[in-house]
């Protein structure tokens, strides 16, 4: 094999090149038809190259120079010394999760949690952290997004990890690494595979093992899927699966991060090694390694099993570890007192952990009214969520950034950089490129849909989980009223995905897409199908208008309206998430106000009434004189892309979370 080809074969092994412009562009220009065939995965890409494609990648001088000049830049930038933790004396930190958001090539992620947890590796990566990740490896991942006759379908493609850039992890002995993992009274094995996220290392279990017996080779099929049992072993396998694998790699850490309730077993199966070689050691002193974060502002949301489940599946190795039959459940217990309570993993974490947070500042205040009753260490704070930069800001926009406002790079938490900067940018040059991302929105919808949508129009874009209390249907709470408004010059467009158990949440997407095929909404109403990473790339970064409306306050954080505001769209939002911390009656808009309400359909009404206000009497009119929705889109990047970034954030972790 060439240099060259030796070279496109390192860049593909390590995803650092899915967050640098050059990188993609450079994969996606070698096979241009099949780039998006293989969901936009050079290994995939490469595999695929015929003999005289390669032929043609070796001898080609100008293909040469590129992958050149691209892997010297990735070789910087993996030896860069000057990162922002340099220096500072930060704790090694292993990050757990039950899914990672990383590329749509690697569907090991289903939605907001993934997504934020792919961001966070990714800004570690970036800041310097000395990190690393455990998740699991799914051999059929999440769901796909099949429509049949409006409705969803759920299909589980098996995953060819051949075309995946991950490698197995060895042993002392060259040989797969096995971690024993408990269940009842046997011990199964999971293997791992490790994947490069620019500097920091992810690790994926996996249990689908031929020496496995068939039932718990499931256990790694699907994310999400099965019934609780399943959901059980699932987290079994990656909170004491991970901390046995670090152990079996030598590898230490200073703090370990529980990103939600799911990894609550890990903090548990340190204190059984702690035990095993000092019977003094107590959970006091575990808890003063383990941090957590929970996103979740519903009770219902949080994973509880009962006595007998648990038990069945952890009694053997409870019992190993010399604690008393109720010791795990009464940690996971509001009421320990309350036998018949099941074991709730964010009471478990919450209980083990130094430090707790929520994703806002408003669900803070939400997590420390749920769980006021659980003893805690100290009260639950909040880390905001942002989104990961440049991953999640359009090529055309860092391109028109590279020329209007140099050095924007080195500036994501200069408030003041960005103030001043954006005060001077050209209307023209960020018009043209608002078009350019729209009409990249277009082209799309056109090609999955049939529909035509109008450029001219003001685009409001609406994507997420179908969730009930997220409300995808509210605005055609009144047909005639929103025909008139989009009438008035504006369209919309949906995506998403509802849970494959969540039947309200299904007939909920079936009722938007027959809106969509509504003749009232022809040309003007479009629902974008098989929603993954790239369909949320399209929509963040071509709408103009980001619509989100959750029954208040039942939204932790929410973070696809920050990547709007990163590539110069508007958001249109209830003041639910983090959308009550940006919002300053100047850089988007506020839908209804901040009341509690105990009637959901009085506050349903209240709040369609106040987004058709909203359209008619302030957005329709800014957006038709442009020089006043630029004023808002300027105000809105300089308030919100150096706030919203996860490279504050996880600058936050460490400094508050992460050092003790």
């Amino acid at each position: 094999m060439s240099q060259t080809m030796d070279k496109l074969a390192e860049l593909a092994g390590n995803l650092w090149w899915s967050w640098d412009t050059q990188a993609t562009a450079l994969f996606a220009g070698l096979a241009p038809s099949r780039w998006p065939q293989v969901l936009h995965n050079p290994v995939a890409l490469l595999a695929e190259l015929t003999p005289m494609e390669r032929e043609h990648i070796q001898s080609d001088p100008l293909t040469g120079e590129i992958v050149d000049a691209v892997y010297e830049r990735f070789l910087a930038w993996m030896k860069q010394e000057d990162t922002w933790a340099a220096g500072r004396g930060l704790p090694r930190v292993l990050y757990l999760s039950m899914e990672f958001g990383l590329h749509e090539s690697m569907r090991i992620y289903s939605g907001g949690l993934g997504v934020l947890a792919g961001d966070h590796v990714r800004s570690a990566s970036d800041l310097g952290l000395d990190f690393r990740g455990v998740g699991l490896l799914y051999s059929s991942g999440y769901f796909r997004q099949v429509l049949d006759d409006g409705k969803q379908l759920a299909a589980y493609p098996n995953v060819d990890r051949s075309r995946l850039p991950i490698t197995p992890v060895l042993d002392a002995a060259g040989a797969p690494i096995r971690i024993s993992i408990p269940d009842g009274e046997r011990e199964y094995q999971a293997s791992a595979w490790r994947l490069q996220v620019g500097r920091v290392h992810l690790y994926l279990l996996d249990a689908n093992l031929p020496e496995n017996p068939p039932e718990l080779r499931e256990v790694t099929r699907s994310l999400y899927g099965g019934d609780t049992r399943m959901r059980l072993r699932q987290e079994i396998l990656l909170g004491i699966g991970g901390v046995r694998l670090l152990q079996a790699l030598g590898e230490s850490v200073d703090v370990v991060h529980l990103n939600e309730g799911h990894c609550a077993f890990a903090p548990m199966e340190m204190l059984r090694q702690a035990q095993a070689l000092d019977p003094s050691a107590t959970h006091a002193q575990i808890r003063e390694r383990v941090v957590f974060t929970t996103h979740t502002p519903v009770p219902a949301g949080h994973d509880r099993f009962g006595w007998d489940m648990v038990d069945a599946h952890l009694g053997a190795w409870r019992s190993q570890a010399g604690w008393s039959p109720g010791a795990l459940m009464d940690l996971g217990r509001v009421d320990p007192s309350d036998l018949d309570e099941p074991l709730c993993m964010t009471v478990l974490a919450l209980r083990m952990a130094r430090a707790s947070n929520g994703v806002s500042a408003l669900h803070g205040q939400v997590s420390r009214e749920m769980w006021a009753k659980v003893d805690t260490p100290k009260p639950i704070g909040h880390i905001t969520n942002g989104v990961h930069p440049t991953y999640w800001m359009a090529p055309a926009m860092q391109e028109m950034l590279d020329t209007h406002l140099p050095k924007w790079r080195a500036h994501w938490q200069d408030r003041a950089f960005w103030t001043e900067g954006l005060a001077t940018l050209d209307d023209g040059a960020l018009w043209q490129t608002r078009q350019t991302l729209k009409e990249q929105l277009l082209t799309q919808v056109h090609a999955h849909t049939g529909q035509r949508l109008d450029p001219k129009a003001l685009l409001i874009g609406f994507a997420r989980r179908f969730a009930p209390y997220k409300r995808a249907d509210l605005v055609f709470s009144d047909a005639q009223r929103l025909q008139k408004i989009l009438e008035g010059g504006a369209s919309l467009v949906f995506a998403g995905k509802a849970h494959p158990r969540d039947t309200l949440g299904q007939e909920l997407l079936a009722r938007v897409v027959r809106w969509s095929r509504d003749p009232r909404f022809k040309g003007q109403v479009a629902f974008l199908p098989g929603y993954e990473m790239q369909h949320g790339r399209w929509m963040t970064s071509g709408s103009d208008l980001w619509l989100n409306n959750p029954r208040r306050p039942r939204e932790a954080s929410g973070t696809s309206g920050q990547k709007v505001v990163l590539n110069g769209g508007l958001n249109c939002s209830i003041l639910d998430g983090w959308w009550p911390e940006a919002f300053d009656g100047d850089n988007g808009f506020a839908i209804g106000d901040t009341r509690d309400w105990a009637d959901t359909q009085a506050q349903d009404v209240h709040d369609a009434e106040a987004l058709y206000t909203l359209l008619e009497k302030e957005i329709l009119p800014s957006f038709q004189d442009s020089s006043d929705w630029l004023r808002r889109v300027k105000h809105s990047m300089a308030t919100g892309v150096p706030v919203f970034n996860t490279h504050r954030m996880v600058a936050e972790y460490a400094e508050t979370m992460y050092r003790s």
